[in-house]
């Protein structure tokens, strides 16, 4: 349904997975990946944001690499070069902005999730962000929540993930609200890190991963 694509970061050029709705034109989305890196999950992920009218690109953050265990995947989220990942996400962003010819929502998960708040603060070209069961902060690249003014956040956090449903997340709702942007918590009960992604048994909730897409669905279409 996609192809890839190369956009301009600082330094050179990244690539991603670019997705566009049968219009050929819609909002612009980022898609960005847990740790396991830019697979065929994310790419699903990014052609179901398609059918629903959006025109989608998910940055290789990873430069390539993927993997295939949890191990591998902490492996490469700690040697993620934050100052590399910003010029990623900021350039992406760019891109698909300039792409859609207007502001842009952006979408991660785990690791992607992290990344989808920092962009928001980094980026003038984001004005949403959805993190699904997040590391809040994630701290090579803790977000500043002071420039997320006329920025909407939702944060879908996982019951059973102490790290999306710790006090940092109250902390940074209580900041961003004072800077002049949304801040909003779903918590799942009963849920696992994990639990929107099917292709993972020992974690996927369909009730929840359904009830967390249309709330995804309203942000990003409320703003973009």
């Amino acid at each position: 349904m996609g192809a890839n694509v190369e956009f301009q970061v600082d330094g050179g050029t990244s690539e991603g997975y670019l997705t566009r709705p049968s219009e050929n034109s819609g909002p612009g989305v980022l898609v960005l990946p847990a740790w396991w890196g830019l697979g065929e999950q994310i790419r699903s992920v990014a052609d179901r944001l398609a059918e629903e009218g959006f025109v989608v690109l998910a940055p290789d953050v990873y430069r390539g690499e993927t993997a295939l265990g949890a191990d591998e995947g902490l492996k490469l989220a700690e040697a993620l070069p934050a100052d590399r990942a910003a010029g990623d996400l900021t350039g992406a962003a760019s891109y698909l902005s300039g792409a859609v010819g207007g502001p842009i929502g952006v979408l991660g998960f785990g690791l992607g999730g992290s990344l989808a708040l920092w962009a928001a603060g980094l980026s003038d070209d984001v004005v949403s962000a959805v993190a699904f069961y997040p590391l809040v902060p994630w701290q090579p690249a803790a977000p500043d929540w002071s420039a997320f003014g006329g920025t909407a956040a939702v944060v879908h956090a996982a019951d059973e993930d102490a790290a999306t449903t710790g006090p940092e997340l109250e902390l940074a709702k209580k900041a961003v609200e004072q800077a002049g942007g949304e801040f909003t918590v779903y918590e799942y009960p009963g849920t696992k890190r994990g639990f929107y992604n099917d292709d993972r048994t020992d974690s996927y909730d369909h009730r929840s991963a359904t009830t967390a897409w249309a709330r995804s669905l309203e942000l990003l279409r409320r703003t973009s």
